[in-house]
């Protein structure tokens, strides 16, 4: 069955070609031209991956990102943006905003497609994996969910899927120094597209998330060296 891809840009021109290069990869592209859009396409069919432009009317592309890192219903779809905006705090807030990964305009279809694959293929890996438990922090691999258990009953963990899949990685690799090649090597699957800058990203926003239960000390920095996870707060 294909994957459904969601293409959310409000210049028609660009969807074509973005969809004709979806097709072309086996994919199936679903169109939409701003936030309400995309809303309404949503509740239609839970697309597989979205694309999505940074500058919308109304809503802007980094807006609609957090919103979805927010929904239950769309929290774990992975999303790549499309942005004409290169520059590195650009890419880093999108980062923040909970984007998975980011083209910059004017790309090619080969390369679009390669990065959709590359994410995809992060988040069939993802559904691999196994549980782990680690202090207070359990890891239900079958469900795909994080819980944290703080003497009561479980509490569901919201994340976003990098944070889920560095969060694992560390889990099941805890008490060790790991640099930010390491870490990209291991999570990302060194993807000649992810710069280091990114692991240090993620990692504020894995801690944001671990925050409201207070497990963010688990992810410890360690100056000059990298980081490491550990159940010794």
């Amino acid at each position: 069955m294909q994957k459904k891809i969601l293409i959310v840009d409000d210049e028609p021109a660009i969807r074509d070609m973005v969809a004709f290069a979806l097709r072309k990869g086996e994919f199936d592209p679903i169109h939409a031209g701003d936030a309400r859009e995309a809303q309404s396409a949503i509740a239609d069919h839970v697309p597989d991956l979205i694309l999505l432009d940074w500058m919308l009317p109304g809503t802007s592309g980094l807006e609609l990102a957090r919103r979805w890192r927010k929904d239950p219903l769309t929290r774990e779809i992975p999303i790549i943006m499309l942005t004409a905006r290169g520059e590195e705090n650009d890419r880093v807030g999108g980062l923040e905003a909970g984007v998975d990964d980011y083209v910059v305009k004017p790309f090619s279809a080969r390369e679009l497609l390669a990065r959709i694959r590359a994410v995809m293929r992060r988040s069939r890996e993802d559904d691999e994996d196994g549980s782990v438990a680690i202090g207070a922090l359990r890891i239900d691999g079958a469900a795909h969910r994080v819980f944290a258990e703080n003497g009561g009953a479980p509490s569901p963990v919201p994340i976003g899927p990098t944070e889920y899949r560095l969060l694992h990685f560390f889990m099941t690799h805890p008490e060790r120094v790991y640099t930010r090649s390491q870490l990209l090597d291991h999570v990302w699957g060194g993807s000649v597209y992810v710069e280091e800058r990114t692991v240090d990203v993620h990692i504020r926003r894995l801690r944001k998330t671990l925050e409201p239960h207070q497990l963010d000390g688990m992810v410890q920095t360690v100056r000059g060296a990298g980081y490491r996870f550990s159940a010794a707060l």
